[in-house]
């Protein structure tokens, strides 16, 4: 994947982190880094979901910086509602 630097164990280049992702629409891969908030776990990403806000539950990695020079998450996967 272009733009994206892969988790390494050796590392702390890129890590998993769940958050809440503001978007429009949930059909990217990529999410700017002010549209991403880390949260502390899965169950705080789940309670501070707002899907009519266009806020939601994920699992992120990075952060990781484009070709354009801008921070980006990479979606490694959505979180089901509670």
């Amino acid at each position: 994947m272009q733009g994206f630097v892969s988790p390494a164990p050796q590392t702390e280049v890129s890590e998993e982190y769940w958050a809440l992702v503001y978007m429009p629409g949930r059909n990217r891969q990529h999410y700017p880094a002010n549209c991403v908030r880390l949260v502390d776990s899965a169950k705080a990403a789940r309670t501070g979901a707002q899907p009519a806000q266009r806020l939601f539950p994920a699992k992120v990695a990075g952060p990781s910086k484009s070709s354009k020079g801008q921070m980006l998450y990479t979606l490694v996967e959505w979180l089901s509602p509670e």
